[in-house]
Parts: C-alpha cells; sequence; structure tokens
C-alpha cells in the first residue's frame, strides 16, 4: 500500500493486483433525504458533510451522492438543468468542495451520480430545441421526430415510458401549431439525449472533467444500458412488456452495442486523471440486462470498472436462488478481470426489511432476521458491496404515505402505487422520539416526507447505543472484512450443507452460512461463530441467521469444487 500524500487521507492502492474499488464498500447517500442543515426539510451537502463522521464509524470506504445538480424536481434530481453546478436547494459549489476535503481528509471516497441518457425538459439545450426548427442542429441533440397517422397526430412509433405511458410528447412549433414529438424514456420532463449527435459526447467529457478536476473519485452512472437507440426508431415486438417494469426490456432503446464505445471513452478520461496523481478514479454502472453474460460485456478491461449486479437483490429468499445468482456472477462477471458489485437495496427499490418479511406489515421480525442474514452474506461474498442509507438501521419500508405527498413521478403517470419509490426515500431518523428525528436543524421543519412515529425504534441514536442492532452487526462484519485476509477479493468455495442452507468458505479459512430455513440445523463448523446476524449457540445455526466462523485449514469442512 503506497502512502496517501499529507492532508488526504485516502489509500492510493492501485496495482495490476489490487485496486481499491475491486473490494470497497460503498454508502449511497440519498442527499434529499440524508441529513438538513438549514431547517427546510430538504437534506443538503452540508449535512452529508456533517455526517460523514458517522460514515467513517461505520467503517465503509466511500460515499455515492444522488444528483444534486440544478434540476426543476421533476424526479428529484435526475432531470438535470446544469450537469455543472450545484442546485441551491443542496448548496454551492464552495460547500461540495469542502465536503469532498473532509470526505478524503477521513479516508472516505466521493463518487457523484451522473445522468447521461437524459437531461431536463429545462436544460438550455432542450429549450432551444423548442425555440428552434425541424431539422434544427438544436433539435438534432435529441430525438425529434415525425409523428404517424393522419396530420402527424400519433407517436412515431409504439414505445412505452418506464415511468408510465407513451415515450413520446409532441411540441407546439413556435408558429403555434402541433408540431413534431420528441422521446423521453421516463417521464416528458426527461427527454432522452442522442448520442449520435458528436455534441453529447463532447459535452460529457467536459462534465467529467469538471468534477474531476474537483476531486471526486469517480461515477455511478444511471442508466448505463441506454444512451443508443435503434437508429430507424422502429416498433417494439412488445410494447406491453416494456410498460410492466422499470427494467429496460425494450432492445431498441437499452444495450445497444454502441454504448460500449462511450464507456470505453470514459475509461480513458479517469485513466488519464489516475496517471497525473496514482489516484485511482471508478465508474460504477446501473446496468440492467438480461444476462449475467451480457452484464460481463460492460466491465470488460477498458470499459467501467464495475456494474451493479442487481440479480442478488431481486433473487427470492431461498437457498437455491441465492446460490444461482452467486454462480453466475462469479462465472461470467468476475472471469472478465473485474469483481461483482453486490447490491441488496437502492434508492429505486423497496427497503430489504420489508421485502423478506410478511406482506402488508411495514417490516417484521422475519423480514429483519433475513436481512441481517442477507447483509453478512453480501459482506462476505468476494467482490464490492453497495449499501443504501438507512439499511444499516435496519429501516423498513413506509406503506402507508398519504396520496397527497408522494413525490414519485411514477404515481403521478400511472395512478398506481405498485412501483412507488417514495416509501424508502423517507428522511433519515437520527435521534429523539418524534419527526423530525433529528433529520433537520430546526425542530419544527418538515420533512419533504413525512416520518412514521416508529421511526423512533430505528433512529441512529438508538442504534449505536444498542450493540444488537443492525448498526452494530453492519459495523462488526465491516471491520472483520478489513482486517480478515482476501475477504473482499479471491475466491468461493461451496460447503456440503441441508438443502435450506447455504454456506462456502473464503480466503484461509472464513466460513460464512446462511439458514433459508426456518427451524435450526447444525453449524457447519464446531464452536462458537465470530461474528452472526442473531443468537447463534456454538453447533447450531438456527433459522433465517447467517454466520461467520474461522477454521483450521486442516479441519475445514468437506467442500464442493472451488468458484472464481
Amino acid at each position: 500500500m503506497l502512502t496517501a500524500p499529507a492532508g488526504d487521507g485516502l489509500s492510493h492502492r492501485s496495482t495490476q493486483t489490487h485496486s481499491w474499488w475491486r473490494d470497497a464498500v460503498i454508502y449511497q447517500v440519498y442527499v434529499r433525504s440524508f441529513l438538513d442543515s438549514t431547517g427546510d426539510g430538504i437534506g443538503d451537502l452540508a449535512g452529508v458533510r456533517s455526517g460523514l463522521p458517522y460514515l467513517k464509524k461505520l467503517g465503509v470506504d466511500g460515499v455515492w451522492l444522488s444528483p444534486f445538480y440544478p434540476s426543476p424536481q421533476h424526479d428529484h434530481g435526475y432531470d438535470v438543468a446544469d450537469y455543472c453546478d450545484v442546485d441551491p436547494v443542496y448548496g454551492d459549489l464552495d460547500e461540495f468542495g469542502r465536503l469532498v476535503a473532509d470526505a478524503h481528509r477521513l479516508g472516505i471516497r466521493v463518487l457523484l451520480d451522473i445522468v447521461p441518457n437524459h437531461c431536463s425538459s429545462e436544460h438550455p439545450w432542450f429549450r432551444e430545441a423548442l425555440a428552434s426548427a425541424p431539422g434544427s442542429a438544436a433539435r438534432g441533440r435529441f430525438h425529434f421526430a415525425e409523428g404517424r397517422g393522419p396530420g402527424g397526430d400519433l407517436p412515431p412509433n409504439n414505445w412505452h415510458a418506464m415511468f408510465g405511458g407513451p415515450a413520446w410528447s409532441r411540441v407546439t412549433e413556435q408558429d403555434g401549431t402541433p408540431g413534431q414529438w420528441y422521446l423521453h424514456m421516463f417521464t416528458p420532463e426527461q427527454p432522452d439525449l442522442n448520442w449520435r449527435n458528436p455534441e453529447v459526447p463532447a459535452h460529457f467529457d467536459e462534465v467529467l472533467r469538471f468534477w474531476l478536476d474537483r476531486g471526486v473519485d469517480g461515477f455511478r452512472i444511471d442508466v448505463a444500458a441506454g444512451l443508443f437507440k435503434h437508429p430507424d426508431l422502429p416498433d417494439s415486438d412488445d410494447p406491453e412488456a416494456d410498460a410492466r417494469t422499470r427494467d429496460s426490456v425494450n432492445p431498441l432503446a437499452w444495450n445497444q452495442p454502441e454504448v460500449h464505445g462511450v464507456w470505453r471513452q470514459w475509461r480513458k478520461v479517469c485513466e488519464e486523471y489516475t496517471a497525473r496523481d496514482g489516484r485511482e478514479r471508478l465508474l460504477v454502472g446501473e446496468v440492467s440486462v438480461p444476462t449475467a453474460r451480457e452484464h460481463a460485456l460492460y466491465v470488460r478491461p477498458d470499459e467501467l470498472h464495475q456494474a451493479f449486479f442487481f440479480d442478488l437483490l431481486g433473487a427470492p429468499w431461498d437457498a437455491a436462488a441465492f446460490r444461482g445468482v452467486i454462480d453466475e456472477a462469479l462465472r461470467d462477471i468476475a472471469g472478465t478481470g473485474s469483481s461483482v458489485t453486490w447490491v441488496l437495496n437502492n434508492h429505486d427499490q423497496v427497503r430489504t426489511v420489508t421485502r423478506y418479511g410478511e406482506s402488508g406489515t411495514e417490516g417484521s421480525g422475519l423480514g429483519a432476521a433475513r436481512a441481517r442474514a442477507a447483509a453478512l452474506l453480501m459482506l462476505a461474498l468476494p467482490g464490492a458491496a453497495y449499501v443504501y442509507q438507512g439499511e444499516e438501521l435496519g429501516l423498513p419500508e413506509v406503506v402507508d404515505l398519504p396520496d397527497e405527498v408522494l413525490t414519485d413521478p411514477i404515481f403521478h403517470r400511472t395512478g398506481s402505487r405498485a412501483r412507488i419509490r417514495d416509501g424508502c426515500r423517507v428522511p433519515l431518523p437520527w435521534s429523539g422520539h418524534a419527526s423530525p428525528f433529528g433529520f433537520s436543524a430546526g425542530a419544527q421543519a418538515r420533512p419533504w416526507l413525512p416520518q412514521p412515529s416508529w421511526f423512533a425504534e430505528h433512529a441512529t441514536d438508538r442504534a449505536l447505543a444498542d450493540t444488537r442492532s443492525f448498526w452494530h452487526l453492519y459495523r462488526e462484519g465491516l471491520q472483520l472484512r478489513r482486517g480478515l485476509p482476501q475477504l473482499g477479493e479471491g475466491a468461493l468455495r461451496w460447503l456440503e450443507a441441508p438443502p435450506e442452507v447455504l454456506a462456502f468458505e473464503r480466503g484461509d479459512g472464513l466460513v460464512c452460512a446462511v439458514n433459508f430455513g426456518t427451524e435450526p440445523v447444525p453449524a457447519p463448523v464446531p464452536g462458537s461463530p465470530l461474528l452472526a446476524s442473531g443468537p447463534c449457540p456454538p453447533g447450531v445455526l438456527p433459522g433465517a441467521t447467517a454466520a461467520w466462523w474461522i477454521t483450521d485449514r486442516t479441519t475445514r469442512p468437506p467442500s464442493a469444487p472451488l468458484s472464481a
């Protein structure tokens, strides 16, 4: 490990065999809901900065910040009006600079969320396009097309938007007549950029450099399998399938081969900065593709360093299902030379405690036990891991927000609560017994989404004081992960176990076992575990429990073939 320069607490380890990101644990900060320094009920960059010691104590290697750019907030920052500034609701560039400096002094890396597939309808480029004629250079930066049918009254094709409704909206031209249509794969306020226009990649090259010059350590890339659309914009064979899911299922709009050239160029930019100071920058993509084999194409040595592997998040609570997705990831993704990037939750998903719990409740004992076990499983797997804010508190989903407070564009475009994301974005509880639970500087502040009274049970101050809490489980797991050789990297060896149990060995004798069933089973290793997700007597592995043991290499249990 190289010595970091004075004033910089970061490790500069970047060798052919080990880069910092390969086994890093990154904490996802949803800025709007993390910590509010001004009392306006909205989290901000100063709030993130004040929370850095908490994250340092937890033991994470870095933070990924959700978008804080100037935005009309139709999709809470994922509709960007200016990629090179800070929205005043979150602070300013000076505050961002202080955040990066403080994070680096604490040894915490900073990743920004970048949104290259689409921008805001209030972006200067799109305003210029609306004011320009069909066929103009300004419209060429987007996907404008003539409509079909009499008078062009029908959309150019049958594509559906990810957040509901058609993927096209018609504009009114400057003379007041109905005009062309423009493509938006999410909402009308988020027009898709045309990456075949050379102005678009050139602009994002400048955006990357703007933030890299300000010290960031890399980027999380939104919709990384998007960007390019089929050049002919043909009809989809199954538009209804496109409308049923937020996943990228329309092969005409996602996962086009040209996208890989973008990531090769972005990788070159990052490596240029790494060559200057030895501090490796990271590109991690939100890649939603049908198979791990296709996923692996995005993390080839000259493209993205990492891409989120969502299959673990989507797997049912079942030993065979978990083993299947782990084997697939280690075979297809780790085989590229990258490391698998595991996630159990993020700002778009139902919180883990609720997802693993009983239907119709905000959380349950069973859901909490399973979430704790899944956390230990994830932290024992080879590769990197991302933890969404509040998971370390065991926060359940808020399932009963009134319709009038919902802000998710999915709800407003579909009228359905089925896939809305507000419930996992409610501002964090930090302290106290009533809202705002220390989230806002002002005791009378009203958080932008209401916090339920039961949030008091999950407040950070209580979690830190209770050694049995989710928080201490995460902290102890992270500490052990740092101290155990080859835990983040290396191979995984499956051990023989009952059908409802997964057990595997890592490194020089770490064994992790998870009981997916409800009844206790004999532990795969004798003696008391090093760490367990719940009460775990010697020689027994209770239901919905995970545990770690250290074994002597000469007495390791019978094993199945190695997975690498």
